[in-house]
């Protein structure tokens, strides 16, 4: 099952011509209303047409009201096209449907950023719009999926095309409403559609004359009409009822024992013969295009002429057992069922949705997680590594997880080739089609090039892509500007922005960057695994700082304000034994000699470059809390909105933050109680699977509080 975007909303375009009322609605109308009413996006489903009655078929129909009607200069096409994008312009459609009109596909398309679903009533090469190979080509280019009403409309479109680009294609079928048990049958033979030559009106009224004057207890009807009618029955027994209600057709096929469909046209596919079937008649038909695939149950005409016509509903007539077995077999093996297909075309629906075309086993997804694996760097990052504690909260809460570490790909293969980047591209593009991922996560880096991000789009059109960001964005920080630059890169381009401030700070210099999200650094069962409240460390305070992960050591000449704020920290508790790293010419410590230091102080400060900015705290928080040090971090961070003062420990300035070192350094017992709350309360609402969990739910579409 797979996770729906919320707030979708869907519009299906008829062609203007068809008219969605209850008294005059045709093939495409009825379509569009019966499954409309049994769909499960009924509520967010607009239907569009043209019509100037009110009896509307259902609700959610809103009438476009066009002038060009009978006009023989203007197009009423292009009046009714540009009127619907214009309106769409102010509707942001997750999937567009068009029936019938590829015309109006290809004008639409290039005007509203949407997702296209075109389905086709009738026969493709008789459209403006897919009549050429060319057009067909764009047609499954600009859409999601097709969707035929039968195989035969299907071949039709595929004609001179690779038949295996009907992976983008499905048939699904007109469909009726299933009959519990046969009505009482009259002595009736009906004939419905269009009065004319090319629906064999001409074959039927020769045979139905010679069968009512054999048959002067049978009665015959034919339903329709025709603005040039040539055909007319003279009969006493035959009743021309002119165009009917879909509701008073079906009325009269639940009385009527035969029906006949003797079409000379390629049929699409042949309603009516459906209808028939399903209302249990004997449904004489010809072969003609999808015809035979209405109901298995129809009788075939072998030779499509009056004479075999005849014999045909003769035959019945005098063999009332044989009608009625037919007739009852009709009833019961209806093929094609609305409830049925209203769920298939949900499902497609469902498919071509943002957010919802994942590979789910049990809703999981298939996750591609670029981050600097720090294979160059000998893996010295590895207990810093965010990226890899997302790969663990992606894989625990049982999603499936490949990593690419783009600057390792890079670095160990630059020396075989000047165009490194441009490999890392196709290797890129290649790994990405092999393992079709649905969500992809990437931090950190700008080896993706933006043409890139367009291929994996196109590959894989429902894939969702977020970036992350761990590193600070306030302006008061030079290194942000960088920082920022390489968020910019691809905001446009992905669906979700996560960092590590306040995402109004970052909106307050780049209003343009939209779908920002804040994340918490998680901490990782595996990683930080030490309860230092419960050992004897041998040193106050523990700090670590570098200049750069990238760097294992200090960058000579560079000092920063956390510098000074560490010599006039230094000066104020010269009782204090602290253990500082990055500072006073002691090189920045990594990997596992990090812990054998961090696990040997009771208490830890959590000092980030640049002003304290609202949530922003650099990942050694995560060292710091989650292996149980107690832990010190500026007020003006504010967060106190996720943790108590019996949990961290706020300070206002230098000289509170000097107070309280002074304080908990002599009081062990305070000191390990807030220590081991602040632990525990990390590990509850900021552990690697809830943190990776939020990614999910938001880059989905689905609501999620992280706090």
């Amino acid at each position: 099952m797979a996770l729906i975007k919320k707030n979708i909303k869907i519009a299906t375009i008829l062609p203007y011509k068809e008219n969605y009322t209850l008294s005059k609605a045709s093939a495409a109308s009825l379509w569009v209303s019966e499954f409309y009413k049994k769909s499960k996006y009924a509520s967010v489903n607009h239907i569009y047409g043209h019509t100037k009655s009110k009896d509307f078929l259902t609700r959610n129909y809103f009438n476009i009201d066009l002038k060009n009607i009978k006009s023989k200069i203007k197009s009423a096409t292009r009046e009714y096209t540009s009127k619907l994008i214009k309106r769409f312009n102010h509707i942001n459609y997750d999937i567009i449907e068009i029936h019938n009109r590829p015309i109006i596909l290809e004008e639409i398309s290039k005007k509203i950023k949407s997702r296209f679903i075109m389905y086709f009533h009738n026969d493709p090469l008789s459209m403006n719009g897919s009549k050429t190979i060319k057009q067909r080509l764009d047609i499954i280019s600009n859409v999601e999926k097709i969707i035929f009403v039968s195989e035969w409309t299907q071949k039709r479109f595929f004609i001179d095309l690779d038949d295996k680009l009907k992976t983008k294609t499905e048939v699904v079928y007109p469909s009726v409403n299933i009959k519990k048990k046969i009505s009482k049958k009259k002595n009736y033979i009906t004939f419905i559609g269009k009065l004319n030559e090319s629906k064999g009106y001409d074959i039927f009224a020769k045979a139905i004359i010679k069968i009512l004057d054999d048959f002067p207890k049978w009665k015959a009807f034919s339903i329709g009409d025709e603005d040039r009618r040539k055909i007319f029955i003279d009969h006493k027994n035959h009743h021309e009822l002119g165009f009917l209600c879909h509701e008073k057709v079906l009325s009269l096929l639940d009385k009527t024992s035969i029906s006949v469909v003797p079409s000379k046209w390629e049929e699409p596919f042949g309603r009516t013969a459906l209808e028939a079937s399903s209302r249990g008649c004997v449904t004489i038909i010809s072969s003609r295009g999808g015809l035979p695939e209405t109901t298995k149950e129809a009788i075939k005409l072998k030779n499509l002429d009056e004479n075999n016509l005849y014999k045909s509903i003769k035959f019945f007539i005098k063999n009332k057992k044989q009608r009625h077995l037919i007739q009852k077999r009709s009833l019961q093996n209806v093929d094609h069922v609305i409830s049925e297909n209203t769920k298939l075309i949900d499902k497609i629906r469902q498919e071509t949705l943002p957010y919802s075309n994942f590979n789910f086993i049990k809703k999981k997804l298939k996750i591609l997680n670029i981050y600097n694996q720090g294979q160059k760097l000998n893996h010295r990052l590895y207990n810093i590594s965010l990226g890899k504690k997302f790969s663990n909260g992606f894989i625990r809460n049982g999603h499936d997880v490949l990593e690419l570490s783009d600057r390792d790909f890079i670095k160990n293969n630059r020396s075989l080739n000047f165009f490194t980047n441009n490999n890392f591209q196709k290797y890129l593009i290649e790994s990405f089609r092999n393992y079709n991922p649905d969500l992809l996560f990437f931090g950190h880096t700008r080896n993706i090039d933006l043409e890139t991000i367009d291929i994996l789009k196109s590959i894989n059109r429902n894939l969702i892509i977020s970036q992350w960001n761990e590193d600070p964005v306030m302006p008061s920080l030079k290194y942000s500007k960088n920082n920022i630059q390489n968020i910019k890169r691809y905001s446009n381009l992905v669906d979700h922005t996560f960092i590590t401030t306040d995402p109004s700070e970052l909106k307050k210099q780049e209003k343009d960057i939209n779908n920002l999200h804040f994340f918490f650094v998680p901490v990782d069962k595996n990683i930080e695994f030490f309860d230092v409240y419960k050992l004897r460390p041998q040193k106050d305070l523990f700090y670590a700082m570098s200049h750069g992960v990238n760097r294992a050591t200090l960058k000579e000449g560079t000092e920063d304000d956390r510098i000074i704020f560490l010599n006039e920290l230094v000066k104020k508790i010269p009782d204090i034994k602290y253990d500082f790293y990055g500072f006073a010419n002691k090189q920045p410590i990594w990997g596992n000699n990090f812990f054998r230091s961090l696990i040997n102080s009771k208490m830890g400060l959590n000092l980030s470059r640049g002003r304290p900015t609202k949530y922003y705290s650099s990942n050694r928080i995560a060292s710091i809390m989650g292996n149980g040090l107690l832990t010190f971090i500026d007020k003006k961070v504010q967060m106190d909105h996720f943790f108590n003062k019996n949990e961290i420990i706020f300070y206002s300035n230098i000289n509170d933050l000097a107070d309280k070192i002074k304080f908990y350094s002599k009081n062990e017992k305070l000191r390990k109680k807030i220590a081991m709350n602040g632990k525990k309360k990390y590990f509850k609402i900021f552990n690697e699977k809830r943190i990776t969990e939020y990614f999910i739910n938001i880059s989905t579409g689905k609501n999620f509080k992280l706090f």
